[in-house]
Parts: C-alpha cells; structure tokens; sequence
C-alpha cells in the first residue's frame, strides 16, 4: 500500500514539475511583476487621497475654530457693550449686542457648513479615486492570471 502510495506522490511531482515549463515560469513572473507595480500605484493613489481628504478636514476643523472665536469675540463685545451702558440704556444696548451675536453666528454657521461641504467632497472624490486605483489593480491580477493560463495551456 505504501508503495503505491509513494508512486502516485512521485507521479504528482513529475507532473507538477512537467507543468512548470520555463514559459509558464516567465509568464508567472512577468505576471507577478505586474501585480506588484499595479499594487505600488495603488498605495501611491490611495496615500494621496487620504492625504487630500484628511487636509480637506482639518482645514474644516480650523474654520470651525476660527468662526467659534468669531462669535465668541461678538459675544465679548455686546456683553461690554451692555456693561458700559447707562442703567436706563441698559435694555436697548443688550438688545443690539443679541442682534450683533445672532448675525456672527449665523455668518459662522455659513461659514462653516461652506467648509463642512468641502470637506466631504474631497473625501468623496478620495473615496472615488481609491475604488478607481483599487479596480486598476483587480484587472491587473485578472489579466494577469489569463496569461498564465494562456502559457500553461499552449504546453
């Protein structure tokens, strides 16, 4: 039993070596040549977009800063504004100062909702440009399994 057993073991490695033609080899290195460079293009394509989309987002987190100061300043101002007021001006000096905040933050909430959508563009087009290079790469693989069967199949 273990005699035939070695013998079919030896047949499957005559085989396997019998496959292994030297063109079969070539077009399974030229393949794994390509898969590799296809796979290098994709990280470069895909460290660029996060890149692109993570400025796009911290650029975002800066307006919201910047205009959260804005308001906070306005607010500063009316507060003072009310403060400095004679008692029976008092009312109308507060008044002004809510209108004043109201228009900082409605100008801030523009401000940064403009940002906000700029932000989720460019991650977007980074999402789009990652499943593009990714696609890229899968063809690659797929051409490049074809070929090698392409070279197995003429021997």
């Amino acid at each position: 039993m273990s005699k035939i057993v070695a013998t079919l073991i030896a047949g499957l490695f005559a085989t396997a070596a019998f496959a292994q033609t030297p063109e079969v080899t070539r077009a399974q290195t030229e393949a794994n040549k390509d898969i590799a460079k296809a796979q290098q293009k994709e990280a470069k394509v895909e460290a660029k977009a996060d890149k692109k989309a993570n400025k796009a987002v911290n650029k975002a987190d800066q307006v919201h800063a910047e205009q959260q100061a804005k308001v906070n300043t306005e607010a500063a101002k009316a507060n003072e504004k009310v403060a400095k007021a004679d008692p029976e001006d008092k009312a109308k000096a507060a008044a002004e100062g809510q209108k004043d905040v109201a228009k900082a933050v409605e100008k801030a909430e523009k401000k940064t909702v403009k940002a906000d959508a700029k932000a989720i563009k460019k991650t977007v087009d980074a999402t789009e440009d990652k499943a593009l290079a990714a696609n890229k790469t899968d063809a690659v693989r797929a051409k490049a399994a074809a070929d090698v069967k392409e070279a197995a199949a003429k021997h």
